[in-house]
């Protein structure tokens, strides 16, 4: 009896024949359904809008912190100045109400002087410096030009010839700018009154 050739077609025919070839499908593999998936999602909104709230209320405290702490520290800082002053300003005070016909000028003037000595000796343990040194380059940094002077040599062109104002620092920062006379090299007269420019070397011919 011969093998029925057929029945290998017929195998590969029917619906529920699978090619061994074919790759297995994955174990466990589901798809997620819709409604799940939105809800898994929405959770996940709902924590991050939660951790963002609950860092910005975190950031908003600390700027409050911050701020009032500043604040806090400035006061005390106006307060320990104003401890550093206050002998000062009593000295000053009982010099401001003597009776000028039973004082000499000399005790007047000494004791000015001696406020003044407690006054710097303050402010300099804090910092202060005051800018009103003449002869010296003039710096717009540190210099108000109120006007200009004529210099009597051309090594003191562009310099300080007199302080109207002292400025003053505080720890290096300007609080205010020292007003001052600027000199400017105009050149020597001949006899004959006319100005002789000066030589590019800085002497006169």
């Amino acid at each position: 009896m011969q093998p029925d050739d057929k029945e290998p077609q017929q195998a590969a025919e029917r619906p529920d024949a699978r090619d061994p070839a074919a790759p297995e499908p994955a174990s466990g593999a589901l798809l997620e359904p819709p409604e799940e998936a939105v809800a898994r999602l929405e959770a996940q909104l709902a924590e991050l809008k939660d951790r963002h709230l609950r860092l910005a209320a975190e950031y908003e405290n600390f700027r409050r912190r911050t701020t009032k702490e500043r604040a806090e520290l400035w006061a005390r800082a106006q307060a320990d100045l104003l401890h550093r002053l206050v002998d000062a300003l009593d000295d000053l005070a009982r010099f401001a109400h003597i009776d000028p016909s039973q004082t000499d000028a000399k005790t007047i003037h000494d004791g000015v002087d001696m406020v003044e000595r407690k006054f710097w000796k303050e402010l300099e343990a804090i910092g202060v410096t005051r800018v009103d040194q003449v002869g010296g380059p003039f710096d717009p940094n540190l210099h108000e030009a109120v006007t200009t002077g004529p210099a009597d040599h051309p090594a003191k062109d562009h310099t300080v010839g007199a302080v109207l104002q002292p400025g003053y620092q505080l720890g290096g920062a300007l609080i205010r700018p020292a007003r001052v006379v600027v000199l400017t090299w105009q050149g020597e007269r001949s006899r004959d009154g006319d100005e002789t420019p000066p030589s590019p070397d800085g002497e006169t011919g």
